[in-house]
C-alpha cells in the first residue's frame, strides 16, 4: 500500500512556511497532495484558478506531489484520492491545540485517517496567510515570504 498524505489548506498565498511544510513530508511518504480548499461560502482573496496554478509552478517536476482542488470534508477528500494520512504545519502552541481538535474530529469520522503534525522551522513561524494577505493590502512586498516560482 502506497503512503500518500494529503496537505489541506487555502494556501491563499502559498508561502514559504506552506512550502517547508510539504517539503518536510516528502521524505515520510510516497505521495502528498496538496489538497487546495474550495468554500463556494467563503471570499477568497485569491481564486482557487490562481492558487492552483501558482502551487502547480512550484512543484511542476515533482512526480510525487499533486496539487487538487476540493470542497467538503476533508476526510471523504482523503477516501475520495485513497490518502490515509493528513500533513498539518505547526507555527506554535495555539497552531497546535487549534490542530489538534480537528485532527480529533477527523479521526472520530475516519479511524483509518491519521493525521501527522510538522513543525515550522523558527525562521519561518512568522509567517501566515492572513498577515502575508494585509501586507499586499496594504501595498507592501511580499516577494520574501513567498516560492520564487509565485508572482503576485
Amino acid at each position: 500500500m502506497n503512503r500518500i498524505a494529503i496537505f489541506p489548506g487555502s494556501f491563499s498565498p502559498f508561502s514559504l512556511g506552506h512550502k517547508a511544510v510539504v517539503d518536510n513530508a516528502l521524505p515520510l511518504f510516497d505521495k502528498v497532495i496538496i489538497a487546495v480548499g474550495n468554500n463556494p461560502e467563503k471570499n477568497q482573496y485569491f481564486s482557487i484558478k490562481k492558487r492552483l496554478k501558482w502551487i502547480n509552478d512550484v512543484y511542476k517536476n515533482m512526480p510525487n506531489i499533486s496539487v487538487e482542488r476540493y470542497e467538503g470534508l476533508t476526510v471523504d477528500f482523503c477516501k475520495t484520492v485513497n490518502a490515509n494520512f493528513i500533513v498539518r504545519g505547526l507555527r506554535d502552541s495555539h497552531d497546535f491545540k487549534f490542530e489538534k481538535n480537528i485532527a480529533q474530529m477527523n479521526k472520530k469520522l475516519n479511524a483509518e485517517i491519521e493525521t501527522i503534525f510538522i513543525i515550522t522551522p523558527p525562521d519561518l513561524s512568522h509567517i501566515s496567510s492572513t498577515i502575508l494577505r494585509d501586507i499586499i493590502k496594504n501595498g507592501g512586498d511580499i516577494s520574501t515570504f513567498i516560492p520564487k516560482e509565485i508572482s503576485i
